[in-house]
């Protein structure tokens, strides 16, 4: 590192932590990330005040090649561009090399999901376990059609535990429900989830406390809490305890991988990929194009199974 170098980063890390109050553990990123910029820098015979855009860019690539992740070199380059603002704001440079950079693209996730089996088993198992008489047999009646709900509609978790309890009034099997953006849809319920709404409605009557009615609860799935409904965190605990019972692996069972289960499941069999947009309350298409990687292997298969040049190598093994 050259004086001039050093110089230049002991300035620069003084005023982010005089001017902008940055946190020990920020200034120690920033000077370790610069550094390691130096040391790539050096290996080309540039230095870090004069570097140029095609040192940097260079750099990015150095990093890629070395197996880090889209996220860490936005990180790497969100400190560049700090760094050489600093220097163009004191006027030791006349340019800002990181302008025209763009950030590497973060590989969207695919989302996680259910087998068939998985769901199958866990519904099994709240079914199951609804069936038991006794004391919390309310609460595991509800578990059940919570669990058929969110199976049989694809409902974000928030639609689920605010649902209205006026829905156990309706008729028929479609079900109106306010999502995000206080944007209305409508869902179609499976006929278990129907089943399992109207013995809920029953449990309600006949089991609730004395004194401590759920009709008297404008939610359908009532609380003593402040937001007066089950509160999301408490459902999402008691579906890994399920999961467990049902034999399930926890850690890959949540309300949000129902959500996903029910799009991936209904993409498997066939249905169009707009009505499922629909289903799911997205506002843009692309979010839902996401499930289409369900598809990769049941086309492959058919591929195989019925394209002629598939059967013809089969054929010639």
């Amino acid at each position: 590192m050259s004086r001039q170098d050093h110089a230049r980063l002991e300035g620069f890390l003084e005023m982010m932590s005089a001017e902008r109050g940055a946190a020990m553990n920020t200034l120690a990123s920033y000077e370790r990330d610069l550094t390691d910029l130096m040391a790539f820098l050096s290996s080309r015979q540039a230095s870090l005040t004069e570097a140029t855009t095609a040192d940097l860019s260079a750099y990015l690539a150095h990093l890629s090649a070395q197996g880090f992740a889209a996220s860490s070199q936005a990180r790497r380059l969100s400190a560049l561009r700090q760094f050489y603002k600093f220097l163009y704001s004191e006027g030791v440079r006349t340019d800002d090399p990181t302008g025209i950079l763009d950030a590497p693209r973060k590989g969207r996730s695919l989302p996680k999901t259910m087998s068939v089996a998985s769901v199958t088993a866990l519904l099994a198992k709240a079914a199951e376990e609804a069936s038991l008489e006794g004391p919390g047999q309310l609460g595991r009646i509800r578990m059940h059609l919570l669990l058929e709900l969110l199976y049989a509609t694809g409902m974000r978790v928030s639609e689920l535990v605010s649902l209205p309890a006026k829905v156990l009034r309706h008729e028929g099997r479609f079900l109106m429900i306010r999502g995000k953006g206080n944007k209305d849809r409508v869902v179609l319920l499976s006929r278990t989830a129907i089943e399992a709404m109207e013995r809920y409605d029953e449990a309600r009557k006949a089991l609730a406390p004395k004194g401590k009615s759920d009709e008297e609860s404008p939610w359908l799935f009532p609380s003593a809490g402040k937001e007066g409904h089950l509160p999301r965190q408490v459902f999402a605990r008691d579906l890994k305890d399920i999961a467990i019972r049902a034999g399930l692996t926890p850690s890959a069972v949540s309300p949000h991988v129902l959500r996903h289960a029910f799009a991936s499941h209904l993409l498997q069999n066939g249905a169009d990929l707009r009505a499922v947009q629909e289903l799911l309350g997205h506002s843009d298409i692309s979010t839902t194009q996401i499930y289409t990687h369900v598809l990769e292997e049941r086309l492959q298969e058919l591929v195989q199974t019925h394209h002629p040049l598939a059967k013809q190598g089969k054929n010639l093994d």
